[in-house]
């Protein structure tokens, strides 16, 4: 009985350790894997960066950046940070004044004319 669970045991420490020394032998070297490396890094597949201008323009960046400040010089174009235009007509913000807004709601409010939970504080 002591020889079968001591010759059991023996074959599984045997089994386990084999199984890590099996691992590390498949393993590449640190060398494989950086000339892997380089090798992808040189020969790209797939959808690899182009070098090419994704735009499609022959145009170098300091021509651009002149055709642009002149732009924005004429007010044709949008500056950076701002959504509309400046070669637009379109009025900014609202036309009528706080206390036209003010009254117009208090109207709505008195004639019941306001959906229900969009009222303001001061609605009865």
């Amino acid at each position: 009985m002591k020889t079968k669970l001591a010759l059991s045991a023996i074959v599984a420490a045997v089994a386990v350790f084999s199984q890590g020394a099996f691992a590390q032998a498949s393993a590449p070297t640190r060398a494989e894997v950086k000339a892997e490396a380089t090798a992808a890094a040189k020969a790209p597949a797939g959808e690899a960066p182009t070098a090419t201008n994704p735009t499609g323009t022959n145009k170098t960046r300091a021509q651009r950046k002149a055709e642009t400040k002149a732009a924005l010089k004429a007010k044709q174009g949008t500056p950076m940070g701002e959504a509309g235009s400046l070669g637009s007509d379109a009025p900014k913000g609202s036309q009528t004044t706080r206390a036209e807004r003010k009254a117009t709601t208090k109207s709505a409010l008195k004639a019941g004319d306001v959906p229900m939970g969009q009222a303001a504080s001061g609605a009865k």
